[in-house]
C-alpha cells in the first residue's frame, strides 16, 4: 500500500530543482518540489502538499491536510490495538 502524507511547505530554495523544507507533523524533512512547481517556488510557501517517497505529490487545502493528519494518528493508535488482536489469534 502506498501512503501519501501531508506536510506544509516551511522554508523553500529559489527554484522548483531545489528541495523545499515541509513540516510533517512537527518533523521537518527536506522534499523536491519539482513535481508540483508550475511558477515561482516562493508561491508554494505555506502550501499544505502531500508528499510521497520524498516528493510533493500535489498541492492540498488545509482542511484536507489536517482530516488526512488525524486519520493517520487514530490509525497508528489502533496499530497495538489490532496488533494484539492478531496476536490472539495466533495462538
Amino acid at each position: 500500500m502506498c501512503l501519501g502524507v501531508p506536510g506544509q511547505i516551511v522554508a523553500i530554495g529559489d527554484d522548483a530543482f531545489q528541495l523545499a523544507t515541509v513540516d510533517v507533523c512537527g518533523v521537518k524533512r527536506d522534499v523536491n518540489i519539482s513535481l508540483i512547481c508550475d511558477e515561482s517556488p516562493q508561491q508554494l510557501l505555506g502550501k499544505w502538499v502531500l508528499v510521497h517517497v520524498g516528493f510533493a505529490m500535489s498541492v492540498i487545502d488545509e482542511d484536507e491536510a489536517k482530516q488526512t493528519q488525524e486519520a493517520l494518528i487514530a490509525m497508528s493508535q489502533l496499530e497495538h490495538e489490532v496488533g494484539d488482536f492478531l496476536g490472539l489469534n495466533q495462538k
